[in-house]
């Protein structure tokens, strides 16, 4: 079982910077893509962006034409932890922000929520104009 706890949201204004953070347990978090999805009001849950197994030489990230520029994603395999650093937020970020463990992903991070196993109970993030 993995167990990820996020932290980070908050309220904040259009154009300043948060970062969100996800705490994951045990002991294979390497072995693991992570990735970051949000849920606004009334909408679907959607991809924001993913990062590839910690244990792999190279670290792939994927991100949502949305935030791409914007938001950067990192993985600290000793901190067992994943990042989401957003910057430039918007009115339009504000959403329910949930991070999730890929447990059999691929080289390339997965953005389709499907092939993630695990997730947070989500943090909220709240963007006022």
């Amino acid at each position: 079982q993995v167990r990820l706890v996020e932290s980070g949201g908050g309220l904040v204004q259009a154009g300043v910077s948060l970062r969100l953070s996800c705490n994951t347990s045990g002991r294979t978090f390497s072995r693991y893509a992570m990735g970051w999805f949000r849920q606004a009001p009334g909408k679907e849950r959607e991809f924001v962006a993913a990062i590839s197994r910690g244990g792999d030489s190279v670290n792939y990230a994927n991100y949502a034409d949305s935030v791409k520029g914007r938001f950067t994603i990192s993985r600290d395999t000793a901190e067992n932890t994943v990042y989401l650093q957003m910057n430039s937020l918007k009115p339009e970020d504000t959403a329910l922000y949930f991070c999730a463990a890929d447990i059999r992903s691929t080289a390339q991070p997965r953005a389709v929520e499907a092939f993630y196993d695990y997730w947070g109970q989500g943090t909220q993030v709240t963007v006022s104009s």
